[in-house]
């Protein structure tokens, strides 16, 4: 794992929250310990007054949902940068705009007539930012995710797949396109994905999003010397797979690089892998999402028995298309529905999506007119103070949670409370993870009593001090959202931990059981 430029995705935190009254914290200096903070147990100060966090702070905001009662505030009217819980914002304000039924539509569009079968024209894939395209979809129309998600197979080990079939989307389309009397295709196949454009952190935000624009590389090892095995997911021309992976002894190294692409398609991967290994899932991130995406959806026309005479490795383009509006009006072959954003929205935020959440807000800049991402933060900040939210407590640059954004404890605080008061507050919160049972926080806290009675948004942000031989620097460690309490209260809360330093990245990890030992002392203490 790189040590530059590091990111957690938002691994497992946990809620902190108290009883009794309002503020009060003695803390003589930054490198001193807190010696009360009103309303939180000694034993979660015994916690926050570690060592590693010696030269940082913390910040607290906690609220009686029922009575609105401030119970515990440290800190909390002032800034700090919360890693991926800014999701609570994006995600957010798309469920203020749309609501938690709210679906996509992804046409096929065409163009020319059908003749004894043969479409005279072209095939258009109409990209409209469906987080999923079916690829995620259980068998009881649920969206399925793993604690530990592919999107984090790169820096996080340990990382695995969803059983569902990530072109079963395309697989439907088609499927429609030969049901519709089109049994061949003369001209062009091509993925209109021009309803907005964006990047998050170096890699396309697109409207078309097929596997999370991911190619899955599963390495297994093989006999002890020889090389390991490859699998590609999914299996899509002209992507192949060169490795140079070595088996080794059982209990030897497993260190494997990121995929890297070299030419015409070809996937590079090189490392070992121990014999008693687990098989290591690694992703490459493609670069043209929609070249990906046209190919994918000629080879699953293919399978559904449509012929296409163009070439189905050529790159997309969008130059010979009309107008956005001309191609909206052409007639539809074929249309898939995604999930609600109700789904949508628990996929983004049990894994912390990145990408799925800066979707939403390109998606809010769409219904504004606007091909451009960034404007869809400041439509979801229209959209907060419409609710009621004191946005200028907040200060936020993008929908996923990149460094520099910031908000105050408060504010988040008051995010959650006014998404308890919505009648649909009961789905809001199962798209949370939940202490020591799914998600970002499946791990954190699992035989604590308060284990399934916090329901939170995790956000982490890792830097490195080369100035002191390459230490780990926790930038900050949140978790925010709602929790019940052992003696029946329901709680709002937001815990922040700002510049924490580690030798090693385990030391980092065990950041998220601190907070969320805090989190389970206060829910029991409640």
């Amino acid at each position: 794992m790189s040590r530059r430029n590091v990111r957690l995705a938002a691994t497992a935190l946990a809620s902190i929250l108290v009883a009794v009254a309002v503020t009060s914290c003695t803390r003589s200096s930054s490198t001193e310990e807190y010696g009360s903070v009103s309303g939180l147990p000694r034993a979660a100060l015994a916690v926050m007054n570690q060592p590693q966090y010696a030269n940082g702070r913390w910040l607290i905001s906690v609220r009686d949902l029922d009575s609105g009662k401030q119970l515990i505030d440290l800190d909390g009217d002032k800034m700090a940068e919360p890693g991926s819980f800014v999701k609570t914002y994006s995600v957010g304000a798309a469920w203020l705009k749309w609501g938690p039924d709210h679906t996509i539509t992804t046409p096929v569009k065409r163009t020319g007539e059908v003749v004894d079968g043969t479409l005279n024209g072209d095939l258009v894939l109409v990209g409209k930012g469906d987080l999923t395209m079916g690829g995620r979809t259980k068998a009881d129309g649920t969206v399925d995710f793993t604690n530990l998600d592919h999107n984090d197979a790169n820096p996080l080990p340990g990382s695995t797949l969803t059983r569902e079939y990530p072109l079963a989307g395309l697989n439907e389309l088609a499927e429609q396109v030969k049901a519709s009397g089109i049994n061949a295709v003369s001209g062009d196949v091509a993925v209109d994905d021009r309803l907005f454009d964006g990047t998050l952190g170096g890699q396309p935000v697109t409207p078309i999003i097929i596997n999370q624009n991911l190619i899955d590389v599963l390495v297994t090892p093989g006999a002890v010397g020889r090389a390991a095995s490859i699998q590609l997911t999914p299996a899509v021309a002209p992507w192949k797979v060169t490795s140079a992976v070595q088996t080794v002894a059982a209990g030897g190294t497993t260190k494997i690089s990121d995929p890297k692409s070299s030419q015409n398609g070809e996937i590079v991967v090189s490392g070992t892998i121990a014999a008693d290994s687990a098989p290591q899932l690694k992703v490459y991130a493609f670069k043209d999402p929609a070249t990906f995406a046209r190919t994918a959806f000629i080879e699953a026309l293919g399978r559904a028995g449509v012929k296409v005479t163009a070439d189905p490795l050529a790159t997309n383009s969008t130059e010979a298309l009309a107008p956005e509006n001309e191609v909206d009006a052409l007639p539809s072959v074929a249309q898939l529905q995604s999930l609600p954003l109700a789904q949508e929205a628990t996929y983004v935020m049990k894994i912390s999506y990145n990408r799925g959440a800066q979707t939403f807000a390109c998606l809010l800049a769409a219904d504004a007119g606007s091909k451009d991402c960034d404007d869809g933060m400041g439509i979801a900040g229209e959209l907060w103070a419409d609710a009621g939210l004191n946005t200028t407590d907040a200060a936020l640059i993008d929908g996923s949670g990149l460094p520099g954004n910031l908000i105050t404890p408060d504010n988040a605080v008051e995010v959650q409370t006014l998404m308890a008061k919505r009648p649909d507050a009961a789905r809001w919160k199962a798209t949370l993870p939940i202490l020591g049972v799914d998600g970002s926080l499946a791990t954190v806290q699992t035989d604590s009593p308060a284990a399934g009675k916090v329901f939170a948004k995790t956000g982490s942000l890792l830097a490195v001090d080369d100035f002191n031989g390459g230490r780990f620097r926790l930038i900050t460690k949140t978790l925010g959202g709602v929790m019940d309490t052992k003696s029946g209260h329901r709680l709002a809360f937001t815990i922040m931990v700002n510049q924490g330093f580690y030798p090693s990245l385990d030391g980092v990890l065990e950041a998220n059981n601190d907070v969320g030992k805090v989190a389970a002392l206060i829910q029991q203490a409640y």
